[in-house]
């Protein structure tokens, strides 16, 4: 009798295994990814990935954002179970939530023949020329023809240096890039064309945010934090990705306060390791360091770092530089000779460390430009030419409703003149645009018989109306 247990004791366990055997190659050849039941991401975007007894899958993110706050003592889990005490994991999930093969993600040919990583040479061949890439630029930025030749050639260069295999005898430096110019010019809209563009993951980040480690507010590493998770958590594509740093002239050098200036000049010294390149741990899936989160270590010698603000005041440095001799005298220079230039195109490093920049944080940024202010006529082509013109999309908007959208083009100097009123560069423009086209996109849906609507120079000044044109006029 027990001679026959045994043996079905052991018919079990190899049926057991088999059985385990089997499911494993099933999962092997299954041509479509896990996903977990909570949050719905598939197993190529989450940590790691753990099948439950019902057939459902869960990703430890969502098994660490529960169990983390029941450790923490947040929450007080033995009441949850004296409400629902027949409720288990299984039945939490729940076995009527099977998710079916076709709104499944199918897992990615690269999973499944692994291919081998392009060349040093293949990329460089892939890299498009400093002319090909202001083209690109040109479809979507107006103006500013200087700035996008700089940052054309700027990006080609550090791009070619990043997808060169190394030398030992030539070490070539990085081309982190600093941009000047008035708010409503366009730096921020550049850098996210730029990277959109050459498909390379973007973060941006605000400097006014930015303190020295220890004090509230972010920590400098915290903008390789937002580049990695821009990359998917992918480190090796984090290192080849651009980081933007907005209003750097608010963490010049405070000479007229008398505390400790954790959010000016120790930023920049801060940052410096960063711009040149060095190794940073960064917590993965978090904003902050912490021992639940596992942290992955980015080395930032291959990141192009782009640095821009409106630096105000700062023409009146340039100017006390250009007057270089006396008012008085008959070969004197009249001080008021230079007030119709944009002077921010002489702008020098001497001039930025007069505003405040450290000259360590300067050397690491080597190209330096500026962009020039909006003026009517450059407001007018941004309302027109780019691929994504504002205008165009509230066309595209009405055309939904099957109604045509056009413009007089008195109507695109009353916009670009109202705009510059508000001194507010292009951004002004869409405040100008929200306000008169707001009864427009309220009363069209009530009437079917439009067809046509006319914006004209009088109706955005407040002194006449749009022209309406029935439908089959």
């Amino acid at each position: 009798m027990d001679k026959d247990n045994h043996q079905d004791n052991q018919k079990e366990e190899i049926m057991e295994q088999e059985s385990k055997h089997s499911q494993k190659d099933k999962k092997k050849n299954d041509p479509y990814e896990r996903v977990c039941c909570i949050c719905h991401r598939s197993e190529s975007r989450v940590p790691d990935m753990l099948d439950m007894p019902n057939g459902e899958s869960i990703c430890t993110d969502c098994i660490k954002k529960t169990v983390d706050p029941i450790l923490n003592g947040q929450i007080d889990f033995n009441s949850i179970l004296s409400k629902l005490p027949n409720i288990g994991m299984i039945q939490f999930v729940g076995p009527g939530m099977d998710i079916q093969q076709k709104n499944r993600p199918k897992k990615k040919e690269a999973e499944k023949e692994a291919q081998p990583p392009a060349t040093f040479a293949e990329r460089r061949k892939n890299l498009p020329a400093p002319h090909k890439i202001k083209a690109m630029l040109d479809e979507y930025v107006v103006g500013q023809e200087q700035a996008k030749k700089i940052m054309s050639v700027a990006v080609y260069n550090h791009y070619k240096r990043v997808y060169t295999a190394p030398q030992d005898d030539v070490e070539i430096e990085k081309s982190n890039m600093l941009m000047v110019g008035p708010t409503g010019s366009g730096k921020t809209y550049m850098v996210k064309t730029l990277a959109k563009l050459l498909d390379v993951p973007l973060a941006i980040a605000d400097a006014t945010s930015l303190t020295e480690a220890g004090y509230i507010g972010d920590d400098i590493e915290s903008v390789i934090t937002k580049l990695l998770a821009a990359a998917d958590n992918d480190v090796e594509k984090a290192e080849h990705g651009i980081v933007f740093i907005d209003e750097i002239d608010k963490i010049a050098r405070k000479t007229t306060t008398s505390h400790r200036d954790v959010s000016g000049e120790s930023v920049q010294q801060g940052m410096l390791k960063l711009l040149e390149g060095a190794e940073i741990e960064v917590p993965v899936g978090a904003n902050s360091k912490n021992a639940m989160v596992p942290l992955a270590t980015v080395n930032t010698q291959n990141i192009l770092f782009i640095c821009g603000g409106a630096f105000p005041q700062l023409e009146e440095i340039i100017k006390e530089r250009l007057i270089q001799k006396t008012s008085i005298g008959f070969q004197a220079e009249l001080k008021d000779q230079f007030e119709k230039k944009n002077l921010l195109r002489q702008v020098t490093a001497e001039d930025l460390r007069k505003f405040g920049m450290i000259p360590e944080f300067l050397g690491r940024l080597p190209v330096v430009f500026s962009l020039d202010p909006l003026d009517e006529e450059m407001l007018v082509r941004v309302l027109r030419e780019p691929k994504n013109a504002i205008l165009k999309q509230y066309q595209k908007l009405l055309e939904l409703d099957e109604v045509r959208l056009l413009f007089d083009d008195d109507a695109y100097a009353a916009i670009a003149k109202k705009a510059i009123e508000k001194e507010m560069g292009a951004r002004g423009l869409r405040s100008v645009i929200e306000a008169f086209m707001l009864d427009i996109m309220y009363e069209i849906p009530k009437d079917d018989n439009i067809g046509t609507v006319v914006i004209t120079a009088d109706y955005i000044n407040g002194t006449g109306n749009c022209r309406i044109i029935p439908r089959g006029c």
